[in-house]
């Protein structure tokens, strides 16, 4: 079914509690219906997100991750996270101290930029619940895979924008939204725990209202934020 025909079966009016929790803008657009969860779009900063009444339990959310199994030395995991890493390579000296935010329970990249000659702090909510390491200062930030899963996203991204360094880079990989009919078709939704899904618009917004003195796509998946 395409999101146009949908629109004429399925157009829910927004909770009353539905706050953007990227931008804190009220309401919203219905985007999509999956599994009996609902995706709103905000006309603000343009991300698509779920509301909390669809968001999973923190035990739900964790037995979820738990299921992955991503290891360390495994070649195929190290090559998802080339982008990344080079990412990282191509901006910050060999030397420099980053954070690996939400890193999990086998912190393959956090390993591989220590091999390059990085030192890497780790913080997980479930894995390496560390608050010491959103204690310091750090010439580089990474989230891979993590952005789409913040409850709110808003408090999370200043946090780290204030760990940074200035120059220091915020280096985020995610799936970016496309269109509205490319998601009704998209498999990233599939995945209970995304919750929050970000365009090339959305980028923008978010480099702006940080004050980001620049901002790239690095990638396919990969954006870098300069403070």
């Amino acid at each position: 079914m395409t999101a146009d025909a949908m629109d004429k079966t399925h157009t829910p009016q927004p909770p009353a509690s539905l706050e953007c929790p990227l931008c804190g803008a009220r309401g919203g657009q219905w985007w999509h219906q999956r599994k009996q969860r609902d995706y709103w779009f905000c006309e603000h900063c343009q991300l698509v997100f779920v509301h909390s009444d669809h968001q999973l339990s923190a035990a739900a959310e964790k037995a979820e991750y738990d299921r992955h199994q991503n290891e360390v030395y495994d070649p195929g995991y190290r090559r998802f996270l080339a982008r990344p890493w080079q990412a990282v390579c191509d901006r910050v000296p060999a030397g420099s101290r980053g954070l690996d935010f939400g890193c999990g329970p086998g912190p393959a990249l956090a390993t591989m930029l220590e091999e390059a000659g990085y030192s890497v702090s780790l913080y997980d909510l479930f894995y390496h619940p560390d608050q010491a390491a959103l204690a310091s200062r750090y010439a580089f930030i990474c989230m891979t895979e993590v952005i789409e899963h913040l409850a709110n996203p808003a408090r999370a991204l200043a946090d780290l924008w204030g760990l940074l360094q200035e120059g220091g880079w915020l280096v985020i990989q995610t799936q970016r939204v496309r269109d509205r009919e490319a998601f009704a078709r998209w498999r990233y939704v599939d995945d209970p725990t995304h919750i929050a899904f970000y365009s090339e618009a959305t980028f923008a917004w978010l480099a702006e209202h940080l004050g980001a003195r620049e901002w790239t796509i690095a990638d396919r998946d990969v954006v870098v934020l300069r403070k």
